[in-house]
């Protein structure tokens, strides 16, 4: 077994990348590391694995072993608390310059006991055009012994410039016979609830693992699913969009209670809450601006969540016209919403594949919209009249 067994469907990128891994151990024994670079751009569609893929990279690169999957650092570097690896995720909607000088900083340091500094940065299509500015500089001028590993859906999710210093990895959609192997495999799924879960998920692995394991992520999906064939007046169409609203509310409750209420126990207890002691209520008294600054992080966090949670939504409702236009057209391909055979086959009739083209772009738009900060239940509203309207 090795770090990189748990990629699903990537074997070309798997091969790429173990190469990489035999150069940067050429290079740390004092050759000339041919075929390793300072700078890696992971990129492909949602579920197909960018952040898993350059996880497993970092814990290669700094496995004496070239990623056992055994040893003390791979699992360090798996689990995210190898200290010599950076890992970076944006909390909010973007990530700004002032954080990124202090992680270009940090990055700069020498390794403290691993093979290389390594900066694991997911979402770095979130960068504001000044942060990607100064982590231009930090790629142009790398440190000897960093290795930035950028995590985007596209190449062009970065300002040319930092991309055409980038090793590129491009990852692709994992069929579903392999997400049902991995979700029986890891997850100990029954092949039957894989099956469907794959099915629905269109090849993202972490959405076939929610749908597979979360009864309430089913039945919300199911909700969404229902709302086509209901569409039948101007008044279905507002309700439609109030409860697709709340239904993305509901998801990204649930996601962020837990962990917010997680991180608030922790920070108090740093402080001493519930000791006794000399200097403990001091220290309490002390927790107050740092419980600001966590509450404004999980507020900036939520906002994010909030906005994966309306565009997942979105997207299954895109999913179910796309099925549409696949029933119109006679296209022999596997629907991820099969299991609205009914549904689908009543919208199918009941419109032209000229009309369903056009919902799917009502349906794109609804998601520009939201991303342009319109509020989404207006940008909801307007959407469902235009599937209504077709």
């Amino acid at each position: 077994m090795t770090v990189f067994d748990d990629l699903v469907g990537q074997g070309a990128a798997v091969g790429q990348l173990e190469r990489a891994v035999a150069a940067a151990g050429d290079l740390v024994a004092g050759g000339s590391g041919g075929g390793m670079t300072h700078a890696w751009l992971f990129t492909g569609p949602p579920g197909s694995g960018r952040s898993e893929a350059a996880r497993a990279f970092a814990a290669a690169l700094q496995c004496r072993d070239g990623g056992c999957g055994h040893c003390g650092s791979c699992h360090q570097a798996l689990a995210g608390t190898h200290p010599d690896v950076l890992y970076v995720r944006p909390s909010g909607l973007s990530y700004g310059v002032a954080d990124t000088r202090d992680l270009v900083l940090r990055a700069g340091s020498k390794p403290s006991g691993g093979r290389f500094r390594i900066v694991l940065f997911e979402d770095a299509d979130r960068a504001t055009e000044a942060a990607s500015n100064a982590l231009l500089k930090a790629v142009e001028e790398p440190s000897p012994r960093t290795v930035w590993l950028l995590c985007t859906p596209t190449p062009d999710d970065l300002l040319v410039t930092i991309r055409s210093r980038c090793r590129l990895v491009t990852l692709t959609t994992p069929n579903t016979r392999e997400v049902v192997d991995a979700l029986v495999r890891r997850e100990g799924v029954d092949p039957e609830t894989a099956q469907a879960a794959a099915r629905a998920a269109a090849g993202r692995l972490d959405r076939a693992r929610q749908l597979a394991t979360d009864p309430e992520a089913r039945r919300r999906r199911e909700e969404v699913l229902a709302i086509p064939a209901r569409l039948d007046g101007l008044g279905t169409c507002v309700t439609a969009a109030a409860r697709l609203y709340e239904i993305a509310e509901e998801e990204s409750k649930a996601l962020t209670a837990a962990l917010d209420e997680r991180e608030r126990g922790e920070l108090k207890a740093a402080f001493g809450e519930g000791s006794t002691g000399k200097g403990v209520a001091k220290a309490v008294r002390g927790a107050a601006g740092a419980l600001k600054e966590l509450e404004d992080r999980q507020k900036r966090r939520a906002t994010r969540i909030k906005r994966d949670s309306y565009d997942r939504a979105l997207l299954d409702l895109a999913a179910f016209y796309r099925d549409v236009l696949t029933l119109q057209l006679g296209a022999g391909v596997e629907r991820s919403t099969a299991d609205r055979s009914g549904d689908l086959e009543r919208v199918a009739r009941s419109s032209t594949p000229e009309g369903t083209l056009r919902r799917i772009d009502a349906i794109m738009g609804c998601r520009e919209r939201i991303a342009a900060n319109v509020h989404p239940q207006i940008a909801m509203e307007a959407m469902t009249s235009a599937l209504l309207a077709g």
